[in-house]
């Protein structure tokens, strides 16, 4: 290199590195560095995690690394010590969409695993392994002791093996990959030499792979494949399409599973012989209008006999009280509101504490008593607030952690009838006050059906000035029974101190709020809920601080989705977008979360043209910015790379960052803020 060059070089980096480093010398960035890191600290939070005695009469909780212990009869509290060390009973858990690949039996003497595509049976310490299988291998393209991935992602199967409660049996799984489309990752390639991930993901009207269950005797050495299908042979799109939810009855004599068809309208909760193989169905659930919940919501009552089934037969989730032969014997609750979580059945007096959506609005879990028969249900907390609940072991108190969106939370002792005893602690909002935060706002509107009541939130600047106008941000994520706005106190979004208003809003997207809700988007995503959400954002056109002209929008996979589609939907109401690891056309992503909402290809085509995103590129107005990883194995770097093609193809302008190695949300804010400063604040 000669002195001249060496010389232009040196003139010319110190602009470079401005240029690198725009964000700090943006608008807002000061206000930005200094709030931001205060915000998640500003409120010393009165909720109380506690563990109650044995006994009912006293309860400990840690605050400041001390362990303190709260006497019920006294209303007294003493400090016992320091908190306890947390002990990790699991390895760290598999990463997203894998599974666990050794399970150990509950007597604690056998280790299942899986190796090499085969399953293994040693024992706990590693000797005397035993191949339960041996054909398993690349070759012929069959795993055992494994899921795939889209089992771990959508189906919630983070192990594939399962012990029966006497240690005698280990269930596990059989996959066939033969027939499967195959889709590549490439992986490493800030290295010298990258790699490559290769995996059975089917997409959207690919055939599934074929699934069976298979039970090992510990004691016969025995392998016993399970008749999934009363007979028949697997036939994807049938009833056996998806097995998964393994468990075992408590006697262990049956192994538990989850069947669905590909469509996901019919749900059987089956059990299955593991000497002969035969299966049985315990619970038939069908909703034929869309989809039915995959995994419902199960307690075991400890007689081993009865268990209490959550459904959504009735347009709402309810709980029923079945027996293991698959008889209803008693409807627990018929609310035109959903329940949420069993919290306690009380087997001795026959009575369910559940926590149900009966507040004021449905994101106020409330806790509710009813006797397993159906009758005497009373609602124990206060509906003004969303509750987090612990139930004594005597069920005569509980503590109940109370707050809303705006109103930090307070931990209460309260009695069996709902009655509160006293304050346990309360949340400490002077550094909130001094730093001059504002609470977030919650409004609400009318969904683009003219009929659906919804809710927005709306965070602010601390230094947030009526008298002026604010661009905006709306983060949403957007997917169906998701929800945007909550009833947990809710700290004011950072990326508001750069100057902005920011927003989530709901549409008819909302969990919580009943099956026929959801149904409307049935076939339909990109549309219904898009709507809402350019109508949440128009509902707020008559406050003089919104600045209606500059409108942004960013969120990451179906947020990114919703980013894209609101800037090419709705060019008037969305100026600026960051789509991240968006799927531009659900053609691209797995069959199991798609066709559960947009029903299959040959069943919906037109549903599927319609949402893609790259017949939109030619309606691009506003400034849009895509966000991908290289290595996202969840929204394949494909669906990003689809829609610079029909952008560029359109003539349009854009701009693309990209995470070399990253992952599925791997987004930069920084850059992200750049963008927006740039596009919504820089060029009025």
């Amino acid at each position: 290199m000669n002195k001249l060059t060496k010389l232009c070089l040196l003139a010319i980096l110190p602009f470079v590195s401005l240029a690198q480093d725009k964000l700090k010398r943006m608008p807002g960035y000061d206000q930005y560095s200094k709030m931001a890191p205060q915000i998640r600290s500003s409120v010393k939070p009165g909720n109380l995690s506690v563990t109650w005695s044995e006994d009912g009469a006293t309860f400990d909780y840690v605050e400041d690394k001390k362990l303190y212990r709260y006497a019920v009869k006294t209303k007294t509290v003493k400090e016992v010590g320091d908190a306890p060390a947390t002990e990790r009973r699991m390895p760290p858990r598999p990463v997203r969409g894998r599974q666990y690949d050794f399970a150990n039996s509950p007597d604690g003497k056998w280790k299942a695993y899986t190796k090499d595509r085969n399953m293994y049976l040693s024992e706990i310490n590693g000797s005397n392994p035993v191949a339960i299988t041996t054909d398993g291998n690349e070759q012929n393209q069959i795993k055992y002791g494994i899921a795939t991935w889209v089992y771990g992602e959508e189906l919630g199967q983070n192990t594939a093996m399962w012990w029966s409660p006497d240690s005698k049996k280990v269930a596990f799984y059989k996959f066939d990959e033969k027939n499967a489309r195959k889709f590549y990752v490439l992986l490493n390639q800030l290295k010298l030499q990258d790699s490559l991930e290769i995996e059975a993901y089917p997409k959207v009207g690919a055939l599934n792979l074929p699934v069976d269950l298979m039970v090992y005797d510990v004691e016969t050495k025995k392998t016993t494949t399970l008749d999934l299908r009363d007979g028949k042979p697997y036939n994807d799109g049938d009833l056996g399409t998806y097995i998964y939810g393994m468990d075992w009855t408590p006697d262990g004599k049956e192994l538990l599973y989850h069947s669905t068809n590909r469509k996901q309208d019919i749900m059987e909760y089956r059990a299955a012989d593991p000497v002969t193989g035969k299966s049985r169905t315990v619970v038939r659930e069908e909703w034929l209008a869309s989809f039915t919940k995959n995994t419902p919501e199960i307690y075991v009552l400890k007689d081993g006999k009865r268990f209490i089934w959550a459904s959504e037969r009735s347009g709402f989730n309810n709980y029923y009280l079945y027996d293991w032969s698959g008889n209803l014997i008693s409807t627990i609750t018929k609310h035109p509101f959903e329940v949420s979580r069993i919290v306690k059945v009380d087997e001795k007096l026959g009575e369910l504490y559940y926590m149900a959506r009966s507040g004021d609005n449905h994101m106020k879990l409330q806790l509710h008593r009813v006797k397993l028969d159906g009758t005497k249900d009373v609602r124990l907390t206060n509906p003004a607030f969303n509750h987090t609940i612990t139930l004594s072991p005597n069920n005569k108190f509980f503590v109940d952690v109370a707050e809303t969106h705006s109103t930090p939370p307070t931990t209460y002792l309260v009695d069996a009838k709902g009655k509160v005893v006293a304050e346990v602690a309360k949340s400490d909002m002077s550094k909130f006050e001094q730093l001059g935060l504002k609470k977030v706002e919650v409004f609400t509107f009318t969904s683009a059906d003219g009929v659906t009541p919804l809710h927005g939130v709306i965070h602010f600047p601390s230094n947030f000035d009526p008298a002026k106008k604010y661009p905006v941000i709306l983060s949403n994520y957007g997917g169906p029974a998701t929800n945007a706005f909550r009833e947990n106190f809710t700290y004011p979004d950072a990326l508001a101190e750069f100057g902005f208003l920011v927003l989530n809003i709901d549409g008819r997207n909302a969990g919580g709020k009943g099956k026929k809700l959801l149904d409307q988007l049935y076939g339909n995503l990109g549309f219904v809920e898009m709507d809402d959400f350019a109508a949440g954002v128009k509902a707020l056109y008559d406050r003089p601080y919104f600045d209606k002209n500059r409108v942004g929008v960013y969120g990451t996979s179906y947020g990114g989705t919703t980013a894209a589609t609101l800037l090419l939907r709705y060019p008037d109401v969305f100026h600026a977008a960051v789509a991240n690891s968006a799927v531009t056309d659900w053609r691209n992503y797995d069959n199991v979360y798609t066709e559960r909402f947009m029903n299959t290809l040959e069943n919906n085509k037109k549903g599927y043209d319609a949402s893609s995103l790259m017949p939109m590129a030619k309606n691009l107005k506003g400034e849009l910015m895509i966000f991908f990883g290289t290595a996202d194995n969840n929204v394949h770097p494909s669906n990003s790379l689809q829609l610079i093609d029909a952008l560029q193809k359109a003539g349009k302008s854009f701009e693309v960052q990209i995470a070399p190695d990253g992952g599925h949300v791997a987004m930069n804010r920084d850059r992200m803020m750049e963008f927006f400063i740039q596009h919504l604040v820089l060029k009025k």
